[in-house]
C-alpha cells in the first residue's frame, strides 16, 4: 500500500517535523525536496519519512503543493552525515539539510544545469590579432585571452570583461560564443597526468605517500610538515592514485584567496576536471558545482567549509589543509567545525582523511600522539630551501615610522637592493584603530557595541569592524570640543602611506579586504606579485598563509603584542600558528629568507620558544599547560550565548539555563563544571548586550547527554521567546 503521509522538516529553527497527505496524483521520494503550505507562506521541505499514520487527524493536515524531486538529493552514507551534524551540534534537521543545498534548490528551483557560455575565436579574429588593436586595451585583452583556446563567459566576468566589450567583439565577428546545457571536459590525453615537470620527492614525502596508499579503508592522518616541506606535492601524489581508480577528490582550505594558488596547480598537474565551491559563487556557478560533483564530471574539487557538504558519486580521499585555521567552524545556524565533520565523513565513506598543517591544532596534535591519528611528519623544506634566520626587535623606547622601527627599514632597504621582495604582515585594517582627544583623552567609539571605530582614510569614514557600522569621521572631541583629534595606532592603510615616503622608488601593494573588494582583484594582485611589479607586500591574514612567494627574502610582523596577554586560552595557540605561517612564506626558494618581529616584550617565553626552537616545543608546553587547567582537548566545552535589548532579561535567561544544566547535573560530579553566567567580552555588539555561560565536561558522551536531555526546556522556557539565544557545540571562539 502507497504511502499517504509525508513526514517532512523545514528550513526553521524549531526541531521537528511536520505531517503532510500525499495527493494521489504526486510521489514524493524520501530525501527529495517538496513545496508546502506553512502558515501564510509556502516553503520548501525535505521528506524524511513515508508513512500512514500521522498523530494528528487527517482533517489537521495539509497536502503537499508540489513535489521537487524525482531522486533524493544526498546518498545514503552524506544523507547519514548530515543527520549526525543534526544531532551533534544541536541543530534542527530542517535547517541542517537546508544549510547543506545551494541557494537555487533551497528557492526551488530544480536541479539541472545552468547554460554554459564558452567564447572562442573566428578566423577573422585570428586574422585581426596580426593587425592589433590600437588603443582599444580592453578589446585587445579579451582577444589574448582568446589566442590560446576557448574561455567561459564566467573566467571573463572574473577578470573584469565587461558585456559591452564581448558584444561588440562579436558584432564584429571576430569572437562566437557557444551555449552547452551541461559542463563537458575534453582531455587530449590518455594519462590522469600532464606532462608538467614534478619535483622530486623526499623519503619523507614518500613514506608518508606510501603509508596512506597501503590503507584502502578509512584511516585519518596528520600531515606535520614545517613551512615549504611539500605538503601540496604529497596531496598531488596521493590524488593521482586516487584518480587512477576513478575516484573523486575533495581538498578543502580554508579561505576563498587559498583556492587560487592550489587550482591553478592542480588544472597544470592533472588532465581531470577540476571544480571550485567557495561562497564568492553566483547562485548558478554553485549549482554547477554542486551537480558537477554529483554527477562523477568533475574529479576533484576544491573548496572551503560549505564544499565538505557535496555530494559525491565516487569520493576516494578528504584533504583538509591548513586544517587549524578557524575559518574552518562555522559560526551561526549549524554551528559546525569541517575538520572534524571531515573526518566523520571519511569514516562513514570509508575512505582516508589527510589533516595538513605546519602548526596543527592542539586537538589534532593530541589526537596523533595518543595514537587516534596517524602521525606523519615533513621535517625538511622542500627542494634548495633553507631554514629562516630569525631575529627580534625590541621597540621599547624606539621612534616608530608608521609602526617601522628603524632596524627594520635598514633590513627592508638590504633586501631590496639585493632586488628581493619584502613581505610586512600586520592584521589590521584601516589607517588608524583609534581617534582620540589630545586635551581630555576621549576615544571616538561605535555607537552600538563596546568597542573602538577605526577611522579609514581612503573612504574618509569611521567604521566598526565588530557590527560593520559606517559614519562620517569626527573633526572635534564630543566632550571637550577640541578640534584635531589623534589619530593612534597604525593600520595597514597608514603603513601603505608611510611606505610610498620612505622608498619612493619601490612599488607597494596592499592586500586586506578593503584593498580586494572587486572579484577578480585578488588574482589580478598575486599575478602582479609573482611578476615582481610590486616589491614590498603589505598584508593581513590574507597574505599570511599558503601562498608561493619566491622573491620574497623578509617578512616582518609588526605588532602582535596584544595576542600575548589576552583573556582566550587559545590566544597563545593562534599566535604561535600565525608566526611560523608568516614566517613560512620567507625563503621558499633557494635564497635565503629572514623573519624579524618587532615586540615591546622580547623576553616573552613564547616568542622566545616559537624564535629559537619550534611550534612542537611550544605545543608540547601548551598541552602540559592545558591538562593542568582541564582545558580542551582533555576536557569538552558547549558554550551558551543569549542577547537582547534589555540587559535584565537576558541575564535572568542566562540564569534559568544554569539552573537547568544543574539539574541534570549529579550533586557530587566532579567531571562536569558550569561556568557563568557573565556578560560576553564584547558585552555590546551591533545594540544588543550580550551574556554567555560556558559548559564544561570530561567527556563528549556526557556532555551530549546534558544537552540533548536539557535544550528542550531551555527552549521552552518563556523567556526563550524573548532572547535570541544559541549553542556552539565545541567552541573555538569565546568572544
Amino acid at each position: 500500500m502507497p504511502a499517504s503521509i509525508a513526514r517532512i522538516v523545514l528550513p526553521i529553527p524549531l526541531d521537528k517535523q511536520f505531517d503532510y497527505l500525499i495527493p494521489a496524483h504526486l510521489s514524493p521520494i524520501l530525501g527529495g525536496r517538496v513545496s508546502v503550505p506553512f502558515g501564510k507562506q509556502v516553503l520548501v521541505g525535505i521528506v524524511v519519512q513515508l508513512l500512514n499514520e500521522s498523530t494528528c487527524s487527517r482533517k489537521q493536515l495539509k497536502p503537499i503543493s508540489q513535489v521537487l524531486d524525482a531522486n533524493s538529493l544526498w546518498p545514503e552514507k552524506l544523507y547519514s552525515l548530515l543527520s549526525w551534524c543534526s544531532e551533534f551540534y544541536h541543530c534542527s534537521l530542517g535547517e541542517t539539510l537546508h544549510s547543506a543545498l545551494p541557494s537555487m534548490l533551497r528557492k526551488g528551483k530544480p536541479a539541472k544545469f545552468s547554460k554554459f557560455i564558452e567564447w572562442k575565436l573566428t578566423h577573422m579574429g585570428r586574422r585581426q590579432l596580426t593587425k592589433g588593436f590600437g588603443r582599444a586595451v580592453k578589446q585587445a585583452k579579451v582577444m589574448k585571452m582568446l589566442e590560446s583556446g576557448t574561455v567561459t563567459h564566467q573566467d571573463f566576468l572574473d577578470e573584469q570583461v565587461n558585456m559591452i566589450v564581448l558584444r561588440t567583439l562579436e558584432n564584429k565577428g571576430w569572437i562566437k560564443k557557444s551555449c552547452f546545457s551541461k559542463p563537458t571536459f575534453s582531455s587530449f590525453s590518455n594519462s590522469i597526468e600532464t606532462d608538467v615537470d614534478k619535483p622530486s620527492l623526499n623519503q619523507e614525502q614518500k613514506l608518508a605517500i606510501a603509508t596512506v596508499n597501503c590503507n584502502s579503508e578509512f584511516g585519518c592522518y596528520l600531515l606535520e610538515g614545517v613551512t615549504g616541506s611539500g605538503k601540496t606535492e604529497v596531496y598531488l601524489n596521493l590524488i593521482k592514485t586516487v584518480l587512477e581508480k576513478g575516484r573523486q577528490a575533495l581538498i578543502l582550505v580554508p579561505e576563498i584567496s587559498l583556492t587560487l594558488q592550489t587550482i591553478y596547480r592542480f588544472k597544470k598537474r592533472f588532465n581531470v576536471h577540476v571544480e571550485v565551491i567557495h561562497s564568492g559563487l553566483t547562485d548558478s556557478e554553485r549549482l554547477n558545482a554542486w551537480l558537477s560533483a554529483r554527477d562523477n564530471i568533475s574529479r576533484i574539487v576544491i573548496g572551503t567549509r560549505s564544499a565538505l557538504m557535496t555530494p559525491f558519486l565516487n569520493l576516494g580521499i578528504i584533504i583538509v589543509d591548513e586544517e587549524h585555521d578557524m575559518s574552518y567552524k562555522q559560526k551561526d545556524s549549524l554551528r559546525y567545525h569541517a575538520r572534524d565533520v571531515a573526518v566523520m565523513r571519511a569514516s562513514k565513506e570509508k575512505i582516508p582523511v589527510i589533516l595538513g598543517s605546519a602548526t596543527p591544532a592542539l586537538e589534532t596534535l593530541y589526537n596523533a600522539l595518543s595514537g587516534k591519528y596517524h602521525h606523519l611528519t615533513l621535517s625538511q623544506r622542500a627542494g634548495n630551501a633553507v631554514s629562516t634566520k630569525n631575529k627580534i626587535v625590541d621597540v621599547k623606547g624606539l621612534y616608530l615610522k608608521g609602526g617601522l622601527s628603524e632596524p627594520l627599514i635598514i633590513e627592508m632597504r638590504k633586501h631590496l637592493t639585493a632586488k628581493n621582495q619584502v613581505m610586512l604582515f600586520l592584521n589590521r585594517r584601516g589607517f588608524s584603530p583609534v581617534l582620540m582627544c589630545r586635551e581630555c583623552g576621549w576615544v571616538a567609539e561605535c555607537q552600538r557595541c563596546d568597542a573602538y571605530c577605526t577611522f579609514h582614510q581612503h573612504s574618509n569614514e569611521m567604521r566598526c569592524h565588530h557590527c560593520g557600522s559606517q559614519r562620517s569621521v569626527v573633526h572635534q572631541c564630543e566632550d571637550c570640543g577640541t578640534e584635531g583629534l589623534m589619530r593612534v595606532g597604525v593600520g595597514t592603510e597608514r603603513l601603505e602611506e608611510q611606505l610610498a615616503q620612505l622608498f619612493p622608488e619601490y612599488k607597494v601593494i596592499r592586500i586586506d579586504r578593503d584593498s580586494m573588494r572587486r572579484k577578480g582583484s585578488f588574482r589580478h594582485a598575486l599575478e602582479l606579485i609573482q611578476n615582481g611589479e610590486y616589491k614590498i607586500l603589505i598584508g593581513t591574514q590574507m597574505l599570511a598563509k599558503g601562498h608561493h612567494f619566491p622573491n620574497v627574502t623578509l617578512v616582518a610582523l609588526l605588532d602582535i603584542d596584544s595576542s600575548l596577554y589576552s583573556s582566550d586560552f587559545r590566544a597563545s595557540e593562534r599566535l604561535a600558528q600565525l608566526f611560523i605561517q608568516v614566517a613560512g612564506r620567507a625563503g621558499r626558494s633557494s635564497k635565503l629568507g629572514e623573519v624579524i618581529l618587532q615586540t615591546h616584550h622580547p623576553e616573552h617565553n613564547l616568542l622566545q620558544v616559537l624564535l629559537n626552537k619550534s611550534y612542537r616545543h611550544f605545543a608540547d608546553s601548551a598541552l602540559r599547560e592545558r591538562k593542568l587547567a582541564m582545558l580542551p582537548p582533555y576536557t569538552f566545552l558547549s558554550l551558551f550565548r543569549a542577547e537582547s535589548n534589555s540587559a535584565e532579561l537576558v541575564e535572568n535567561f542566562m540564569h534559568e539555563v544554569k539552573c537547568i544544566l544543574e539539574s541534570h547535573l549529579l550533586f557530587d560530579d566532579t567531571s562536569c563544571m558550569i561556568l557563568g553566567p557573565n556578560p560576553a567580552p564584547l558585552a555590546r555588539r551591533a545594540g544588543k548586550l550580550r551574556w554567555q555561560l560556558l559548559l564544561r565536561t570530561q567527556t563528549r558522551s556526557l556532555m551530549k547527554k546534558i544537552l540533548i536531555s536539557s535544550r528542550l526546556m531551555i527552549s521552552s522556557l518563556p523567556t526563550a521567546r524573548k532572547v535570541r539565544w544559541s549553542l556552539d557545540v565545541e567552541p573555538q571562539d569565546l568572544s
